[in-house]
């Protein structure tokens, strides 16, 4: 069945460029367009899309706004986002990621048109491509899994979250905690990350597939929201504990060691996987300075970044936890993980949040590298 979608721009040149750029992908039916926000609003009430796309900026009502307005309507649509290389843009689209929207695509501006028609129609129908795939067949219903590995833990306070695994024992410590997540991320992360006690003893590393300025702006609005520091990673600066580093996009971000301390590396090295920052680049330095000591994170998000890293992980015997499939944006990264039979725990976003804040508060851990470093 066709996707039925409706185009949202204020520009006429990229209503176009959107509409035949949809036009080219299998079953998505463009139904309607709107150029404003208001016209939007009232077109989506009408039509009932499958899918909006959503300029962040435009006069009058912007995306934002729109996003709002058809939440509290009661109107059940997929949004991507459509935004540009700016701190507005930046800074809007990371609150309409917040506030439900599925994920966006930014505006390509190379001088070439018909380069920016190829990577607007790339980017377009790699996500569309996720929505054909939703809902996915349970995590439960794969032969591949052993039973250790399923979850039936609910979402609740009061669950036992230590991790029932191989690689971690009582007289273990905790040095360090590595997240990978895509799509999906934001929403996800504003709910884990502020919920963290300001008394964390342990750094948290987060790659979030996201470009330059989406990150500093992500990183400056968890940091307003949350107890524990919240920075954009910095070449250089120490790993301390209590402090959470996201990774720059357009950049690589690595733990690395000078002296007795590790510290952030941040670089301009190749993608990983078409990824940069790259989960798997990430994972696999963790793995190597902390060892036995780092526990590795891997939640909603396309693709398969994070499945390398998370073996590194566990090979040099530390634990991995993913994030299951009920409380995933998009279950890909994930499930690579847990069908790789990688993932010592399986567990929703409360659990995990749970997890990290039992772990982190119970532990003699310090800013040391592990033994492996």
């Amino acid at each position: 069945m066709a996707i039925r979608t409706i185009v949202v721009d204020d520009s006429i040149v990229f209503r176009k460029a959107v509409r035949d750029s949809l036009a080219k992908i299998k079953d998505v039916e463009v139904i309607s367009i709107a150029k404003d926000g208001l016209s939007a609003v009232q077109k989506i009430k009408r039509y009932k899309p499958d899918l909006v796309t959503l300029d962040v900026e435009m006069p009058g009502l912007d995306g934002l706004q729109v996003l709002l307005a058809l939440r509290d309507a009661g109107i059940q649509t997929t949004v991507i986002m459509v935004s540009s290389h700016t701190e507005r843009g930046a800074s809007v689209t990371t609150q309409a990621l917040n506030n439900g929207a599925f994920d966006f695509v930014l505006k390509p501006s190379h001088d070439d048109p018909r380069a920016n028609a190829k990577e607007l129609h790339s980017q377009l129908q790699q996500r569309i491509a996720v929505l054909h795939q939703r809902p996915s067949s349970s995590v439960a219903a794969s032969p591949s899994l052993t039973a250790r590995k399923i979850s039936t833990l609910k979402p609740t306070t009061e669950v036992d979250t230590r991790p029932k695994s191989r690689c971690r024992r009582p007289s273990d410590r905790l040095e360090a905690i590595v997240i990978g997540i895509s799509t999906g991320g934001p929403k996800a992360l504003r709910t884990l990350i502020p919920e963290l006690p300001a008394n964390l003893s342990v750094p948290v590393m987060i790659v979030q597939h996201m470009p330059p300025i989406f990150t500093r702006t992500m990183a400056e609005d968890l940091d307003r929201i949350s107890h524990v520091n919240v920075v954009e990673g910095v070449n250089g600066s120490p790993i301390e504990p209590g402090t959470v580093y996201i990774a720059p996009g357009g950049k690589q971000m690595r733990v690395s060691k000078t002296g007795p301390k590790c510290q952030i590396e941040v670089n301009d090295a190749p993608a990983v996987n078409n990824c940069k920052p790259s989960v798997d680049y990430l994972f696999e330095s963790a793995a190597i300075h902390y060892g036995r000591s780092v526990l590795g994170i891997v939640m909603t998000g396309m693709g398969s970044d994070g499945t390398a890293g998370s073996e590194l992980i566990a090979k040099q015997g530390g634990c991995v936890w993913a994030q299951n499939e009920a409380t995933c944006t998009v279950y890909g990264m994930p499930r690579r993980v847990i069908e790789s039979d990688l993932a010592d725990d399986i567990l929703s976003l409360d659990q995990i949040q749970n997890g990290i804040i039992r772990l982190g508060t119970n532990t003699a851990s310090s800013a040391q590298c592990g033994a492996l470093a």
